[in-house]
C-alpha cells in the first residue's frame, strides 16, 4: 500500500487527473499484440494435431513397456523426462501405475545413489510415503551424504528438496551439497550441459519451477541427450506448439477484454498486468483443458491487483473507507457514495465479477457465490493495510505483521478461486477450511508474501507505504536490510 501525501489530503470529489502524484506506470509492453498474432495456419495446426495424436500412442506404448519392464532406472528416467518435457498430464494413469509398482518395492530400489534420489523425488512428488532413512546407507566417515557425479549430485539436491520438518538427514544433504554445486560453477572444464544443469539446480530446485519454462528448456537438453528416445522427444515438440497456440488465443481473448475494459475505466493509476497475471495462472493450471480456469482467474485476479492499486495509489484514505462500504453492498447504486472517479471502475468490478458468476452458474457450478467472496475477503485486507500505513505503525514481530498481510497478498484467494473454476472438484467445507489459513495454505501464503515485500521493499518505501515484511524483520531483530532479507528466505 503507498500513498502520495496530496492525495491523502485531497478533496472526495477531486478528479484522477488533477492527482498529479500518483505513480507512473509504462504501457505494457505487448499491447494489442496477441490480437492479431497468429503462431501458425490452421492447416498447419490440423496437420500438428495429427501427427500428435498417432505420436501419442506410440509414447503410451513406450510408457507401458517400461511398466513392464524389470529396469527400475528405464522407469524412472522415464517419468522424469515426461514430466520435464510437459507430456505426462497425456498419460496420468500410465505414469501412477508405474509408480505404484516401483513404490510396492520396498527394498528402496537400489544401492545406487542416483536411483535412490530419482526414486525419492519421483514418490515423494506423487504423494507416497518414503521414509529419508533409504538414504542412510549413503553416508560417509563424516556423516555426510554426496557424490563426485554432476547428475547424481543435482538429482540427490532436488529429492532432498521433498522434506519435511525434523528430517534432519535431508536438511544436511542441502546444506552440504549446496556448496558443493557453487564450486562446480567455478570449473572451467566442466561440460557447458552439465554446468548449465548446476546453475538452474541452485536457482530453482526441480520441483519448484514453472512446468511449461521448464518444458522448452528441458526440450532442448533432452535433444541433446545421446539416450534419448526421438518419438518422445518428436511428441514433446508437437505437444508443446499445440498447447501454445491454447495459450495464445486465451491472451487474444483476454486482450479483447482488457481493451473493451480500459474503453470504459481510466486505468492509468495501476499497472498493466494482462500477460503477466495470465502467465502466473498458467503457472498454476497449465494443461490445455483448462483454458476457461486461465481465463476466468486471470480476469479476476486483475481486479484484486487493480483493487489492491485503487487503496495503494488512487485514493486517500476518506475515499477508501467509502470505496469499501459501498463494495460491502454489492450494488450498483452504491455507486453513489463515492467520488466520481472511482464509479466506473467500481461498476465495472461489479458487472464483471457477476458476469464470471453467471458463467459458472451455467457449468452448474455450485461455488459460483465464491468469486464475490474472494473479493470482498482481500478487500478487507487492503482496507485494514490503509490504517497500518496512516499510523505509521510497524509490528512487532514478522507473526503479526502476517495477521493482516497474509490476506492482502492473494495467495490464499487464489488458490481458493483455481479450485472453483475447475468446476466440481472442491466443497463448501473445503473452501471454509482454506479461509481459516491450515498449515499448507498458510505456508503458500507466507512464501508469497515474503517474496512479494523481498522483491518490492526499495519502490514501495520510496513513497509512504504500509510497513513491509522487511522492515519489520528488521525493527524486530535490530539488523540491515540485507541481514533481514536473508532471514525471511529462511523463513518461507
Amino acid at each position: 500500500m503507498a500513498i502520495c501525501s496530496a492525495a491523502a489530503t485531497a478533496p472526495a470529489t477531486q478528479s484522477a487527473a488533477e492527482q498529479d502524484c500518483r505513480r507512473q506506470y509504462a504501457p505494457s509492453v505487448w499491447g494489442d499484440f496477441f490480437i492479431s498474432y497468429e503462431p501458425c495456419t490452421t492447416e498447419e495446426l490440423l496437420s500438428m494435431q495429427e501427427k500428435a495424436r498417432a505420436l501419442k500412442e506410440e509414447v503410451r506404448r513406450i510408457v507401458l513397456a517400461a511398466s513392464n519392464d524389470d529396469d527400475l532406472v528405464r522407469k524412472l528416467e522415464l517419468v522424469d523426462a515426461l514430466q520435464r518435457l510437459g507430456v505426462d498430464y497425456h498419460f496420468k494413469k500410465e505414469i501412477d501405475d508405474l509408480l505404484l509398482a516401483v513404490y510396492g518395492d520396498e527394498d528402496g530400489g537400489s544401492n545406487d545413489l542416483y536411483v535412490a534420489s530419482l526414486r525419492f523425488y519421483l514418490l515423494r512428488k506423487h504423494g507416497y510415503t518414503v521414509s529419508s532413512d533409504v538414504f542412510l546407507k549413503f553416508r560417509d566417515e563424516q556423516g555426510h551424504i554426496s557424490s563426485d557425479d554432476v547428475g547424481t549430485l543435482t538429482t540427490l539436491y532436488d529429492a532432498a528438496h521433498m522434506r519435511v520438518h525434523g528430517e534432519d538427514i535431508l536438511d544436511n544433504i542441502i546444506a552440504f551439497n549446496k556448496s558443493r554445486l557453487q564450486s562446480l560453477l567455478m570449473k572451467a572444464n566442466l561440460d557447458p550441459a552439465l554446468l548449465e544443469e548446476v546453475r538452474v539446480t541452485l536457482e530453482t530446485t526441480r520441483f519448484r519451477r514453472v512446468e511449461r519454462v521448464e518444458a522448452r528448456r528441458f526440450i532442448s537438453v533432452y535433444e541433446k541427450k545421446a539416450m534419448r528416445d526421438d518419438t518422445i522427444l518428436e511428441f514433446a515438440k508437437l505437444d508443446y506448439n499445440i498447447v501454445q497456440v491454447v495459450y495464445g488465443n486465451e491472451l487474444k481473448e483476454l486482450t479483447i477484454w482488457w481493451k473493451d475494459l480500459r474503453s470504459r475505466v481510466d486505468l492509468t493509476f495501476s499497472r498493466d498486468r494482462l500477460v503477466e497475471m495470465h502467465f502466473c495462472m498458467m503457472g498454476i493450471v497449465y494443461e490445455p483443458y483448462y483454458s476457461y480456469a486461465r481465463i476466468m482467474l486471470t480476469k479476476q485476479v486483475l481486479f484484486l491487483v487493480l483493487l489492491d492499486d485503487i487503496y495503494d495509489n488512487y485514493s486517500s484514505t476518506e475515499e477508501s473507507n467509502m470505496f469499501t462500504s459501498a463494495l460491502e453492498r454489492w450494488d450498483e447504486k452504491a455507486a453513489e457514495q463515492i467520488p466520481e472517479y472511482l464509479r466506473p471502475f467500481f461498476t465495472n468490478v461489479i458487472r464483471c465479477t457477476d458476469k464470471v458468476i453467471g458463467e459458472l452458474k451455467l457449468q452448474n457450478n455450485k461455488h459460483a457465490e465464491v468469486v464475490k467472496e474472494m473479493a470482498l475477503h482481500v478487500t478487507k485486507s487492503y482496507h485494514a493495510e490503509v490504517t497500518w500505513r496512516d499510523e505509521h505503525y510497524v509490528p512487532a514481530d514478522v507473526d503479526e505483521h502476517l495477521q493482516i498481510s497474509l490476506g492482502s497478498v492473494t495467495a490464499m484467494q487464489v488458490v481458493v478461486l483455481t479450485f472453483v473454476s475447475l468446476g466440481d472438484v472442491t466443497s463448501r467445507e473445503a473452501i471454509d477450511w482454506a479461509l481459516t489459513y491450515p498449515k499448507i495454505v498458510r505456508g503458500v501464503t507466507v512464501i508469497a508474501r515474503i517474496m512479494n515485500d523481498i522483491m518490492s521493499h526499495e519502490r514501495e518505501q520510496a513513497s509512504d507505504h504500509m510497513t513491509s515484511t522487511v522492515q519489520t524483520c528488521m525493527k524486530q531483530y535490530g539488523v540491515t536490510v540485507e541481514e533481514a532479507i536473508e532471514k525471511l528466505k529462511v523463513t518461507s
